[in-house]
């Protein structure tokens, strides 16, 4: 084999201390490189219109083998300035031969060449790649929080329509005018619960012998009284509740909510300190503070319990009208104005309606358990029958089945007067700080919506900002890779002009790039 069928194998990362060994360059040849870096930028400034150097000029480090194209280029353009000598008399063929001379000095522009090619290979392009691929990271990312936005808006969104729902309102509107026109259809609600009341007589009835029938005599323990007043009179008013007597007008007090009120006003009782409401669980009741016991001085003589007790009637008579804050009309009807507490009906005063509920709890229970002794041992069930020959009639034929329907018209009342809407509007109307909590609440939600838009819309500006980098740096990519490889192409062949055209091969990163 031949000398000139040997390659010349070269690691690219040491190819400035192979010349340095091999005394192709200097050690100090970093010192006359910033004279012919000057010189380069000087001759830059002044250069003639061509598409080539526009080219060699754009983004890319000059380099010798740079100059040496411009060189040719000037050939062409400069090439009225040449002499009968084959001298140029153009300055700019004049410096940039000049820049060529100080290049080829000691192999100067070798060195250089070498150090950009270590260079580019070990940290240019590793560092273009890593910022594109720390930038696709991040559109990543904003990708994910857009999503995460948006579904914390198609959540926020959810929960706005679901509470929206619960109160029977739209919320497109003014949201306390809303709530005033559906508090309207409480006193509708409330008269349907009433006439369903009415088909509790069988239960009130069952309950109430078995209650006799287990003290063994006639027992008035007044059980399920509110009840059984519904049944017998319907939802009337406190007034007559209380009386006796049918008003003779009703005046009901306003609601205390300020539907007129501007909402960028309103926010500022609620928004200027945001108040955190938490979770707000709107079936709960709103509690008030302590109670608080009055303090009579002595305590209060009952008299005789075992006395003869008057009758509602005779109490009735004892009252002033003064204190009973009856007005009587000067035509002498009897009844008066009912206003305040007392214009409420028994199922819309909070006191006896929570009372109607309880009541409604106590013959339910009764009922289930009712309902299990018949589904029990049969053992038992003859033994507890047994002892129920000398009750009355309603308890000796009774039956799963009746049991059962009895049961089942409980639970009806029970959940449309527990309904969510009807214990929305029942607190709404009697409690006005339940109202802020609930505009509060609504006002929140929406708030938390558009933010969640912004936030939707700052992520899409970032994508768009990082998409636009990334842009940027792929070209520059690509560019410096093909500069980098030409580089790569000129060094081999200018060494290997220098061992007699034996093939010459940069190995290492240069091939990976």
């Amino acid at each position: 084999m031949q000398e000139q069928d040997i390659p010349i194998d070269i690691n690219a990362g040491k190819l400035l201390d192979w010349l340095i060994n091999r005394r192709h360059c200097n050690k100090n040849w970093h010192t006359n490189i910033l004279t012919i870096r000057q010189k380069i930028n000087d001759a830059i400034q002044n250069m003639p219109a061509h598409d080539g150097i526009a080219s060699l000029l754009s983004g890319a480090y000059i380099n010798y083998f740079y100059c040496i194209k411009i060189v040719e280029i000037l050939k062409e353009t400069e090439a009225d300035t040449k002499n009968l000598f084959g001298r140029y008399g153009s300055q700019r063929m004049k410096d940039w031969q000049e820049i060529l001379r100080l290049y080829e000095k000691d192999n100067v522009y070798l060195a250089e060449a070498a150090q950009i090619l270590i260079r580019n290979v070990n940290y240019e392009v590793p560092s273009i790649k890593k910022q594109i691929q720390k930038l696709e990271q991040s559109l990543t990312e904003f990708e994910k929080k857009e999503a995460e936005y948006k579904k914390s808006e198609n959540i926020a969104h959810t929960e706005y329509n679901a509470l929206c729902k619960q109160l029977g309102i739209t919320g497109y509107s003014t949201v306390r005018r809303e709530l005033m026109d559906k508090v309207k259809e409480l006193s509708e609600i409330y008269q349907k619960v009433a006439e369903k009341t009415k088909s509790l007589d069988k239960v009130v009835e069952f309950y109430s012998a078995f209650v006799e029938f287990t003290f063994g005599q006639q027992y008035d323990s007044n059980c399920v009284s509110i009840i059984k007043y519904v049944i017998e009179k319907g939802n009337t008013t406190m007034f007559e509740y209380t009386y006796g007597e049918v008003p003779a007008s009703i005046i009901e007090p306003p609601l205390n909510i300020k539907a007129d009120e501007d909402e960028s006003n309103g926010r500022s009782s609620l928004d200027t300190n945001v108040i955190d409401f938490g979770n707000l669980d709107l079936q709960r009741e709103i509690d008030f503070g302590e109670e608080v016991d009055l303090d009579t001085g002595d305590d209060i003589d009952w008299g005789d319990e075992n006395a003869e007790q008057p009758t509602a009637a005779e109490i009735y008579c004892n009252i002033s009208l003064e204190e009973s804050g009856i007005v009587v009309e000067a035509s002498g009807h009897e009844g008066g104005v009912a206003t305040g507490s007392e214009a409420h009906t028994i199922l819309d005063n909070p006191t006896t309606r929570s009372e109607f509920i309880n009541q409604l709890f106590e013959l339910e229970a009764f009922m289930k358990l009712r309902l299990y002794e018949f589904k029990g041992d049969d053992r038992n069930n003859l033994l507890s029958f047994s002892q129920m020959q000398d009750a009355s009639s309603i308890l000796q034929l009774s039956t799963i089945e009746t049991t059962q329907n009895m049961l089942d018209n409980i639970q009806v009342i029970l959940s449309e007067i527990l309904h969510s809407n009807v214990h929305h509007l029942h607190n709404i109307k009697h409690y006005p700080r339940y109202v802020d909590v609930v505009a509060a609440t609504l006002k929140q939600k929406l708030n938390l919506i558009d933010r969640m838009v912004t936030q939707q819309e700052s992520m899409r500006q970032k994508q768009d900002d990082t998409q636009n980098q990334i842009d940027k740096l792929r070209p520059l990519l690509k560019l410096v890779v093909q500069r980098t490889k030409e580089l790569q192409t000129e060094i081999e062949q200018d060494i290997s002009k220098k061992y007699k055209n034996r093939k010459v091969y940069l190995t290492g990163g240069v091939n990976m790039l």
